[in-house]
């Protein structure tokens, strides 16, 4: 049924009857703005076409992701867990109305690109960062995330934040995963401390627990996520740097597709879906999201 006509009615008794006419008879106008949004699972999208339609025949969406890296993707129990793995299901569930209507294609991070290229998954939820070099071969949805380097400390720690941590001068001593440059990046936020460069990311936050160094130099999300799993004993800093933006991948071409996955990760950002982008986010970051404004779009809003 064209719920067209209804939500005019509703709208003329608004203006002539006033709010309580408006609801008499059904549940008002954001009720029945609501319904004529709702897609209809069982039939799909009639103007669908491309990937969206063939996922929509297929009655589930086929998603790139990886393993062993939490809070984003990893095995929790034998079921697979995490921020990207929430990702998809919210994709899934705007899809088909069930969370679950997705299979996981487990794959390292080399085969992030090529598995998109060759069609064996419909899109890829693996922390991927945006740049340039990778804009060439696949397209980018909006993104989801924006990580960074932050800072881990010791619940019992010397130091409070990142600001004692920089007054420490010479004294402060930070861990951080080896890598050229790492040196130089420390030093443009922490100028005097000391470095302490380290083979894998495990023994960055052991330096840490043995007090072997003050602060371990980690993505922010893991900062996050280490201070919901092992509350008091460990601290944020309460600053992140070298910002990188993580989105969804997609073969390019498709644009129907592409449209679809940015309007159902726009809605999780801000709109009707926000509730379970927001639960993922505390869940696995530890952090309560503000509400979306009402009225204005502010994410729509230009600089002055």
């Amino acid at each position: 049924m064209d719920e067209t006509p209804r939500i005019e009615m509703d709208r003329r008794a608004l203006l002539t009857k006033g709010i309580g006419a408006a609801m008499v008879g059904g549940a008002g106008l954001l009720l029945a703005a609501c319904q004529t949004t709702t897609p209809n699972p069982s039939g799909g999208i009639q103007s669908a076409t491309g990937r969206l339609a063939e996922v929509l025949g297929r009655k589930k969406l086929l998603v790139g992701t990886g393993t062993g890296n939490p809070p984003w993707h990893f095995d929790d129990g034998g079921k697979l867990a995490g921020f990207d793995v929430d990702m998809a299901k919210i994709i899934a569930n705007g899809l088909f109305k069930d969370p679950e209507a997705v299979e996981f294609v487990q794959e390292a991070s080399d085969a992030r690109i090529p598995n998109l290229l060759t069609n064996k998954v419909d899109v890829v939820f693996q922390f991927m960062t945006v740049n340039p070099a990778r804009a060439q071969q696949i397209q980018f949805t909006i993104p989801y995330y924006r990580e960074g380097i932050g800072f881990l400390l010791a619940a019992n720690g010397k130091y409070a934040d990142y600001n004692a941590l920089k007054a420490a001068g010479s004294a402060a001593r930070v861990s951080i995963l080896q890598n050229p440059d790492v040196d130089k990046l420390i030093h443009s936020v922490l100028p005097e401390a000391q470095v302490q460069p380290l083979d894998s990311q495990a023994n960055v936050i052991q330096a840490l627990d043995s007090n072997r160094v003050d602060a371990a130099a980690i993505d922010q999300s893991t900062v996050r996520w280490l201070n919901v799993q092992d509350a008091g004993k460990y601290k944020d800093s309460g600053f992140g740097f070298q910002p990188q933006t993580y989105a969804a991948g997609v073969r390019p071409g498709d644009d129907v597709w592409l449209r679809f996955l940015d309007t159902a990760l726009h809605e999780a950002l801000t709109g009707v879906s926000f509730g379970e982008y927001a639960a993922s986010f505390k869940k696995w970051f530890g952090v309560d999201l503000p509400s979306p404004t009402i009225g204005f779009p502010l994410e729509f809003a230009t600089a002055s």
